[in-house]
């Protein structure tokens, strides 16, 4: 269901707005601005406004959306909010220490699910600068507060003891732009430490599960635009309007505990790291998200397991691209994923080499590739996506491929690989159904033949399925110039040849 998607919008209470200008402004024209940018959502405004001298009281606000495919709604309430002109030219939005958000919707099963989340301040100060075309909002507070203070699920509501979200110390700007048919939205945070809590029961199965978590500090960055005839309900529409937004956050510090525990069974862990990024953007050129970690450990215990796991790593990270919405022309697209100096205990090695004959030195797995394509269907549009998948057809078709890296480097034995492809789609006879690729791809393995020898003597690998691996590589690839080296060049022609090392194979 999608109960945050429009909670995004709802920011604009914390300075989700305004470019900064030498210029005066009035309380009316910040609160038109407000209202404005809340109905670019597709927010419902309601508000009873009076004047108090250089005070506009807004009493009874209540701004309400529809959830999209008719889920239900999304509402929020505040009894006042002030805006204080300072006589410089600015002004200050005072609001209320505790703001509810209400949330009804239906579940998957028709369900009527209810919400409330509260959303308090300590200390918060709110400046609003600029011009009635461009505001900059700075704001600072000692702390703010996102908690879960009641859900209903029908029969089946978790029995939830916490989960909230606290950020402290935070201060940003958020700034916009209004355009001929866009409004430019910039924003910038501190915040830290940033805690996190999760505790509940699961009603049907009986399960709990204990979640709690913190950074010593993050920074967040994101830019974006925003459609005049944005409507949160048309993904699609929106984005072929020019609706994007691109985000940064990066973090110091970070640790996460769980328990979980379910008729006697019990896991429990704890991960951390020394630093990290998490990227998103969204366009009408695609869908990107990615993620790193550096200095990840990973500690699991189990009543199930033998002994506590404990798992580390340099560096974790992964990297997603790809098309959202039709398109005559090809897009990029692109996966990625590194584990880097990955470690784990002896007591996990010993499991299949008790007598320590595998190198156990860390080990690495990288794999870069991109390349062109284009989707026949638009991804967020819910009826197209269905009459893909009734129709079984293909929802779009691939270009070109690029492999960039693979690299493997286990028990004494590393792989590494390069190269790209290109696809013919009018070709879908040679190789059984699928778009005739034409292209190479060179791969390196040292320390293979060693690595096997290893495993014969393990008896992981019996010596008769050895002999056939030693075959095949032998069909593949040749000696290179190192000891125990084998190199590859695997080539697809025009006409649908395929050859290894210059020699037909098909």
């Amino acid at each position: 269901m999608s109960y945050l998607r429009p909670l995004a919008a709802s920011a604009v209470l914390f300075g989700v707005t305004g470019t900064a200008a030498l210029a005066d402004l009035t309380a009316d024209q910040v609160w038109q601005d407000w209202t404005t940018y809340l109905e670019e959502f597709g927010y419902r405004i309601t508000a009873d406004e009076s004047r108090s001298g250089d005070t506009l009281m807004i009493r009874d606000l209540a701004m309400e959306m529809a959830l999209p495919e008719a889920e239900g709604a999304v509402s929020m309430r505040m009894e006042q909010v002030e805006f204080v002109e300072n006589g410089d030219g600015t002004v200050s939005v005072v609001l209320p220490e505790t703001l509810p958000i209400a949330i009804a919707a239906s579940d998957d099963e028709a369900q009527q699910v209810t919400m409330t989340l509260e959303m308090t301040h300590e200390a918060l100060e709110m400046i609003v600068s600029g011009t009635t075309e461009a505001m900059e909002y700075t704001y600072d507070a000692d702390a703010v507060t996102m908690a879960l203070t009641d859900l209903r699920a029908g029969e089946e509501t978790p029995e939830i003891r916490a989960a909230q979200i606290r950020m402290e110390n935070l201060n940003g700007t958020s700034r916009t732009a209004l355009g001929e048919t866009t409004r430019a939205v910039q924003q910038n945070m501190t915040a830290g430490p940033v805690t996190y809590d999760l505790d509940f029961t699961d009603p049907t199965e009986g399960g709990t599960l204990v979640f709690s978590g913190s950074l010593a500090n993050a920074t967040f960055a994101g830019t974006g635009a925003i459609p005049e005839s944005f409507d949160t309900n048309d993904m699609s529409a929106a984005l072929r309007d020019g609706f994007r937004f691109d985000s940064r956050m990066e973090y110091q510090t970070g640790s996460t505990v769980y328990r979980f525990e379910d008729d006697g069974d019990v896991l429990e862990g704890a991960n951390g790291s020394d630093r990290g990024t998490i990227t998103s953007s969204i366009g009408p050129d695609g869908l990107r998200y990615g993620g790193a970690g550096e200095g990840v450990t990973i500690a699991i215990s189990s009543s199930d397991m033998p002994f506590p796991v404990d798992l580390s790593m340099a560096r974790m990270g992964f990297d997603i691209a790809m098309p959202v919405i039709e398109s005559e022309t090809m897009q990029d697209y692109a996966v990625g994923m590194e584990l880097a100096e990955f470690t784990m205990p002896d007591q996990l090695w010993s499991l299949f080499d008790p007598g320590a004959q595998l190198p156990r030195d860390p080990a690495t797995l990288k794999l870069d590739l991109s390349g062109k394509g284009r989707l026949f269907v638009d991804l967020f549009d819910p009826e197209q996506m269905a009459n893909i998948e009734s129709s079984e057809s293909a929802p779009g078709e691939v270009e070109s491929l690029t492999l960039h890296d693979l690299t493997l480097d286990l028990a004494g034995a590393t792989l590494t690989g390069e190269g790209a492809f290109t696809f013919d789609q009018t070709d879908t006879e040679s190789f059984g159904g699928a778009p005739a690729p034409e292209g190479e791809v060179d791969l390196r393995l040292v320390g293979g033949n060693g690595l096997l020898d290893k495993l014969i003597a393990m008896g992981l690998v019996p010596q008769d399925q050895a002999t056939g691996v030693r075959m095949m590589m032998g069909l593949f690839a040749r000696s290179g110039p190192g000891e125990d080296e084998l190199v590859s060049k695997i080539e697809v022609t025009e006409d649908g040849q395929v050859l290894a090392n210059g020699q037909r194979i098909k």
